[in-house]
């Protein structure tokens, strides 16, 4: 029987579980911190300034109240109070925003990050070869480290926004602007395209893991590894699939098939440990049980105009064998 499900709720369900709340009022590293701070003290001035009118109003309409001269108030409330008002909370913000804009440590981990439709590139660089490490859609950090990220598109306008770590930056074709990160505790956090991309802009989120020093160290090391060579039969007939359907003329899988570059530019994700990745599809669906078969057969059911076509016709028996063989690639 074919399975149905709500896909409008897809993106809302990737935020729970074991994913932290994505939102500017739940802070997990000191920039956030500070936006938040920000952020109430403007709540707070707005709901004073608003407390305020409403008492000026119930005064008004009261019997037997002398009335005040329209010069007063002109100049009373329409110049003097909001010019002192806005001043000090433009003061104020300029103020503590200054942390925000303070030069990235040398020590800082540097991870590149490019916005494609609808999907995200990451890299790092190898600290033992020097070389690329490329993932997709999940950005892995350690904990209370520094960490520069470069921010850059691909192709149209998009923009980087992890609220729990840090504000929101735009990214802009051929242009690199840069975002300062200091994680805090372990956790996993949501972040979203914030600027409107195009058909699945809605379903364009990433998310990243802050993890431990050590664990992290271990990570990267292991992303940095070719795909393991297999004598799993099953597995090396995923492996066959993937080569047969043509999968290696967008995706990568170091060690099986190289990389593609147009123009410069990946067509697809690496594929070479998504098997290790929480989400498939850029947090559409949890990388578990059959979402992986069910991702390779109705993508287009899923996140509609991607540039992936579904493979619903592929024959069953290649079909699980190539979604274990990449859910092997760990």
């Amino acid at each position: 029987m074919k399975r149905t499900f709500p896909l409008f709720l897809l993106p809302a369900l990737a935020a729970c579980s074991d994913v932290n709340w994505q939102s500017v009022l739940h802070p997990a590293g000191n920039d956030a911190e500070v936006i938040v701070e920000i952020a109430w003290v403007l709540f707070g001035g707005g709901t004073l300034i608003f407390v305020g009118v409403m008492i000026m109003l119930a005064m008004s309409l009261r019997h037997g109240r002398p009335h005040v001269r329209p010069a007063v108030w002109l100049i009373g409330a329409g110049v003097v109070f909001p010019v002192t008002v806005l001043s000090a909370l433009l003061l104020y913000s300029i103020h503590r925003s200054q942390q925000l804009l303070a030069p990235v440590s040398h020590d800082a981990l540097v991870v590149s990050v490019t916005a494609k439709m609808w999907w995200w590139e990451v890299r790092y660089r190898d600290p033992v070869t020097g070389r690329d490490i490329v993932t997709a859609n999940e950005i892995r950090l350690p904990a209370n480290k520094p960490v520069y990220l470069a921010l850059t598109s691909d192709d149209v306008i998009h923009s980087f926004w992890v609220p729990a770590l840090a504000g929101k930056v735009d990214m802009l074709p051929g242009r690199l602007t840069r975002l300062r990160v200091k994680t805090g505790a372990p956790g996993i956090y949501r972040g979203q395209c914030a600027e409107y991309c195009g058909e699945q802009h809605a379903k364009m989120a990433l998310h990243v893991v802050v993890e431990e020093a050590p664990a992290f160290d271990a990570w990267l090391s292991n992303q940095a590894q070719p795909a393991r060579a297999t004598n799993d039969p099953l597995l090396a007939a995923g492996r066959q699939v993937f080569l047969t359907q043509r999968c290696a003329a967008c995706h990568t899988i170091r060690g099986v098939a190289d990389e593609n570059l147009i123009g410069g530019q990946t067509l697809a994700p690496d594929l070479t440990h998504i098997g290790s990745r929480l989400y498939l599809g850029a947090g559409i669906l949890r990388n578990e049980g059959e979402n992986m078969r069910d991702w390779i057969a109705q993508t287009q059911r899923f996140k509609h105009g991607a540039r992936m076509p579904g493979f619903a016709d592929m024959p069953d028996h290649e079909l699980d064998a190539l979604a274990r063989y990449l859910e092997s690639l760990q």
